[in-house]
């Protein structure tokens, strides 16, 4: 107990440190000037490319994109000659903000107790002053889509964008999904200590667990048709808070984000297609390339996760979590990459979409699947993931090409026109130990 203790707070103390080590971080201010990027080669997000161009931004608005001949004059000129531009980066799905160290019980609110939990909103538990945003930002990821852990039905999820002083803040689309952990569909190995682990679960765990995963996703469907029937009622009836809280959804005003990678499970998500007219996100996804036709068919969009993994089943090729990416775009599926590893955070997303790239899409429709087909996917579409007149101004600037992690160094970074500190924990030890010896 005493050993338990002692962890605790040592890693407790960790955190509080390195807290205070970013505090001198803040949001940066309203843009205040009519700001122009010349010189640039631009990365528009949606395949196209513009050599040489100019983006003039006011108000946290693009105002200009396109050749410096056409270009506006602004008070604020940056010269990016040789660098880069490209939409703000967006991670589609992840606890960032609600989990700091995972040891530490403190430092995370990821998960609700129970397992139909529709009205639980993360963006009221969102940490805007993460010490692990200010770390992605670096590498030009500047939206995240924020979601619920749990089982089953885990909640709401909300889009933040992030560099800002609190949840209020942060909220760029509030409340936008609704999230549905699937239970697997494979049946456990048996035999040895294994099976005698099942027994002490219970006699459906040990008997059938595909079966008892049946049931807990029929029990879903049912909470869902007794929500539409309530939803029919005539006024007068009694208030359900759980049922009140999935309106949105039956509206089609919020996405079903459904956690699932196998096949089996992808075909139980179009049943909630069919039968409740959902919009269905698939967020995992690894198997999905085997039935991209038929997601596509049923309007099903998917959010890939992880892909530098292993392949699923033993006669894939030992690439093909590379190339899926290509099998969903070729099929006219809307997709777009994610990275959930929890030893980065979300930060090797854009080399994640590098590598698929190199697999088959290309630069362009790779960029394309962390930025405007993120948006789309995520319902923020009309305001960001593309560098056109009209949107925020969301932009990046890279030294070198953003999926590459070689030449990949970010110089500058706009939220709605604001420009943000690039400065995290990892800067600033870099910078001490530079100091310590004497690196220039």
């Amino acid at each position: 107990m005493k050993k338990s203790f002692l962890y605790i707070s040592v890693l407790t103390l960790l955190l509080s440190k390195a807290s205070i080590a970013q505090d001198d971080v803040y949001p940066a201010a309203k843009q205040s000037k009519k700001t122009a990027i010349t010189n640039a080669t631009v990365h528009v997000g949606n395949g196209n490319v513009i050599e040489n161009g100019t983006i003039v931004f006011d108000n946290g608005k693009i105002t200009y994109a396109g050749a410096a001949a056409g270009a506006p004059s602004a008070e604020t000129t940056i010269d990016a000659k040789g660098k880069h531009v490209y939409p703000g980066i967006i991670l589609p799905a992840s606890n960032l903000g609600l989990q700091e160290i995972s040891g530490v019980r403190g430092s995370t609110d990821v998960n609700e107790i129970g397992e139909l939990n529709p009205s639980v909103r993360s963006i009221v538990a969102y940490k805007a002053e993460s010490i692990v945003t200010n770390t992605i930002r670096a590498n030009g990821i500047l939206f995240a889509h924020v979601a619920p852990g749990g089982q089953l039905i885990a909640g709401q999820s909300s889009v933040v964008q992030l560099d800002a002083w609190n949840w209020e803040d942060a909220a760029y689309k509030a409340d936008n999904g609704m999230h549905f952990y699937m239970p697997s569909l494979l049946a456990r190995p048996g035999g040895g200590r294994f099976a005698a682990l099942l027994a002490l679960l219970g006699p459906q765990q040990s008997a059938d667990p595909v079966k008892a995963a049946l049931d807990r996703i029929e029990g879903v469907k049912a909470f869902f048709r007794q929500a539409k029937a309530y939803h029919q009622k005539d006024a007068g009836k009694e208030i359900n808070l759980k049922f009140e809280a999935t309106k949105a959804l039956f509206e089609k005003k919020q996405k079903f984000f459904i956690h699932c990678s196998q096949v089996k499970q992808m075909l139980i998500a179009i049943d909630f297609v069919k039968e409740f007219g959902f919009d269905v996100v698939v967020v995992g996804a690894g198997e999905s390339w085997q039935i991209a036709d038929l997601l596509k068919q049923n309007n099903i969009s998917v959010i890939l996760t992880q892909e530098h993994n292993l392949p699923t089943l033993d006669d894939d090729d030992v690439d093909q979590p590379y190339k899926s990416a290509t099998f969903l775009q070729k099929a006219g599926v809307l997709y777009c990459l994610n990275d959930d590893d929890p030893q980065n955070r979300g930060r090797n997303l854009v080399f994640n979409a590098g590598t698929a790239a190199a697999y088959g899409l290309g630069k362009e429709e790779a960029l394309k699947a962390i930025t405007s087909n993120a948006a789309k996917v995520l319902g923020i579409d009309d305001r960001t993931g593309t560098i056109e007149v009209g949107k925020d101004a969301n932009i990046v600037i890279s030294e070198g090409d953003i999926l590459d992690m070689k030449s990949s160094i970010v110089t500058n970074a706009f939220i709605q026109g604001r420009s943000i500190s690039l400065q995290s924990k990892h800067t600033q030890l870099f910078e001490r130990y530079k100091h310590k010896y004497g690196i220039k």
